[in-house]
């Protein structure tokens, strides 16, 4: 599959290089495609390995994802081009967290009464926007097993219930999630609460001293 990432930090690198060694040819988007940070990774990581802007990636790709820092992220789809992302499903990792005021983060206030998930599903009419894995650390994200083996579990929602669907597949396929681990939410109102928890995790983070935990829904 040809997958693009929005995104050059650590969660967009450590999703490219997983989706590499899957066997997926992935291109790396930034604002220009001579970003040194993404020429850099190409080089060390090989086969597969692509460079581009952001529109350059969204269009690349069959489905594609955001890991951008969540105060800009709206600005970068804004960008991007309509018959780029028609019908593409779009994994939004985002969270708009402001740490102006140290932490724990405080949720931007534009952000408040809405999300940023339903923001860029508002940006992208014509896209499928799937908010997942914004709510764990990038090391877990891309290989659930780090954490009790794997018995944790992880949200998404997202208005399209087959856009869902599939990215459920690919989350188990490519970083070993278990199917009876992924909880739908729903709509894309959910991004809501599901980027409300971060300011949380954040707290828990500093308290516990590891970004290697979970949530486990027990009923």
């Amino acid at each position: 599959m040809k997958i693009g990432i929005l995104g050059t930090g650590t969660v967009g690198e450590a999703l490219a290089t997983a989706l590499i060694q899957q066997g997926h040819n992935v291109m790396m988007g930034s604002r220009t495609a001579t970003n040194e940070k993404i020429q850099d990774w190409v080089k060390r990581t090989g086969q597969g390995a692509l460079a581009g802007t952001f529109k350059e990636a969204a269009a690349f790709g069959d489905l594609f994802f955001i890991c951008l820092n969540g105060e800009f992220a709206a600005d970068v789809v804004k960008e991007l081009a309509p018959g780029d992302v028609a019908g593409k499903i779009v994994i939004d990792i985002t969270n708009p967290l402001d740490f102006s005021q140290g932490n724990p983060p405080r949720i931007l206030e534009r952000y408040i009464t809405t999300s940023l998930g339903e923001t860029i599903q508002h940006l992208l009419p014509t896209a499928y926007i799937v908010k997942t894995l914004n709510t764990i650390n990038y090391k877990l994200m891309i290989d659930a097993r780090e954490v009790n083996d794997g018995k944790h579990d992880l949200f998404l929602c997202g208005n399209d219930a087959t856009a869902k669907n599939q990215v459920k597949h690919f989350l188990v396929d490519n970083f070993h999630w278990r199917p009876e681990n992924l909880i739908d939410l729903g709509d894309i109102k959910s991004a809501r609460t599901m980027e409300a928890i971060v300011p949380f995790w954040v707290q828990v983070y500093r308290s516990i001293g590891t970004p290697l935990f979970n949530f486990k829904i027990v009923h």
